[in-house]
């Protein structure tokens, strides 16, 4: 049994010998995907916004459309490429925005509406350069010599040169320090939202605001004075919209415009600037019942009720 044992393990012991190591196989790394080029994403086209536009109704004005929408009737008409702002035809539709990339409107149509003055025009400058300046006199100390210069200069004889005493230099004045620089003026258009406004008359509200009449009527005495509620460019002085009757627009910024209606005189022009509280106007009857100022307050064109915008009467 002992041998029979020992002949068990020595045959096993030769079994393992005889095992050889486990064959090694070498395994190559994984081919990368071949890189294929994306063509680059297409920009999608702006789109552009519309542009808004209006179409011209009957007994509708170049003055009364550009009212409606906050507007100045000059820019309208060199939008649309109007000539004679007094054809216009039923239907016809208006751009109410530049064109993209149009030049600031300077120039005023060339055909005045029917019930104004024309065009009020830019002048330049006097030419100081060409200015004819006449000679200033000088004063010298009272002599004998210089009584007999004078004299000789105005019987057209020439003066004595050889003994003449040197001119005398004027007495130089105090140098005046630098100059302050002045503030800044705000343009049209910097400021949205930021107006100072105050009352254009002081008197009885007749009508309260009301989507039908876009603004208030204040009572008042004719020849009252109409004060601008705030500092601004008069764009509109004439009595073209029907309704209104002696009308002056003061456009203050981008945003803002306020509407001076029914007044017995007109006191300021187109393009003219004007500041809060100035008079621009008289107070009157003109195309209504009794003598009243009609104030409307327009932001981008629409109506606001401007008990909202001016401060506690």
């Amino acid at each position: 049994m002992r041998r029979l044992a020992l002949g068990i393990a020595f045959l096993a012991l030769a079994g393992c010998a005889a095992r050889g190591p486990a064959p090694v196989v070498e395994r190559a790394a994984p081919t990368p995907p071949p890189v294929v080029d994306l063509p680059a994403p297409t920009p999608e086209p702006a789109i552009e916004k519309p542009v808004p536009t209006h179409v011209v109704k009957r007994g509708e004005t170049l003055a009364s459309i550009a009212l409606q929408h906050g507007l100045e009737y000059r820019e309208l008409a060199a939008w649309n490429n109007i000539v004679n702002p007094n054809r216009l035809e039923v239907g016809r539709v208006l751009a109410l925005q530049a064109p993209a990339g149009s030049a600031p409107v300077t120039a005023p149509v060339t055909t005045p509406l029917v019930t104004g003055a024309p065009p009020i025009e830019a002048r330049p400058l006097a030419n100081t350069q060409t200015a004819k300046v006449e000679p200033r006199a000088s004063k010298v100390p009272y002599s004998d010599r210089a009584l007999s210069q004078m004299n000789a200069a105005e019987s057209g004889a020439s003066p004595l040169s050889g003994d003449a005493p040197p001119p005398i230099a004027p007495t130089p004045g105090p140098v005046p320090g630098p100059a302050p620089a002045p503030a800044p003026e705000k343009a049209a258009g910097t400021d949205k939202e930021d107006i100072d406004w105050t009352w254009p008359v002081k008197g009885r509200v007749l009508a309260p605001f009301s989507e039908a009449t876009k603004g208030m009527d204040i009572g008042g005495r004719k020849g009252a004075a109409v004060l601008a509620a705030a500092g601004g460019r008069v764009i509109y002085a004439d009595a073209g919209v029907r309704g209104y009757g002696k009308l002056i627009i003061i456009k203050h910024n981008d945003t803002w415009v306020s509407a001076y209606a029914h007044n017995e005189n007109i006191l300021v022009k187109e393009q003219q600037d004007v500041r809060k509280g100035q008079k621009i106007a008289e107070m009157g009857s003109s195309d209504t019942d009794q003598v009243k100022l009609h104030f409307e307050v327009r932001r981008q064109g629409k109506p606001v009720d401007p008990a909202k915008v001016l401060p506690p009467m």
